[in-house]
């Protein structure tokens, strides 16, 4: 989350063009860039309790489990797909 946020403010600041330039800087492809920064569409309480995650938690919620919420258009569904994650994941 925390790259995500990075990313995004480098983008916004004019530090670098686009998600493509971030992606040839970071070595990834530019579809990875892409999901990394559509994390920052999650519901900035979503944002905070990733950004905040128990050290036991890091490991069992990964960007993978976040692309169907990042999906989701309405703050109100996201945060329901995010309870029901963290409840499956033991959080």
């Amino acid at each position: 989350m925390a790259l995500a946020i990075r990313c995004d403010h480098l983008i916004r600041s004019g530090a670098v063009n686009d998600a493509s330039d971030l992606a040839a800087i970071a070595h990834v492809t530019q579809p990875r860039m892409t999901q990394i920064l559509n994390l920052t569409l999650l519901a900035p309480d979503i944002q905070e309790d990733l950004l905040y995650l128990a050290g036991d938690q890091r490991g069992r919620i990964g960007e993978h489990h976040l692309r169907p919420i990042t999906a989701l258009v309405r703050w109100d569904r996201q945060r329901e797909a995010w309870r029901r994650l963290v409840a499956e994941k033991g959080g």
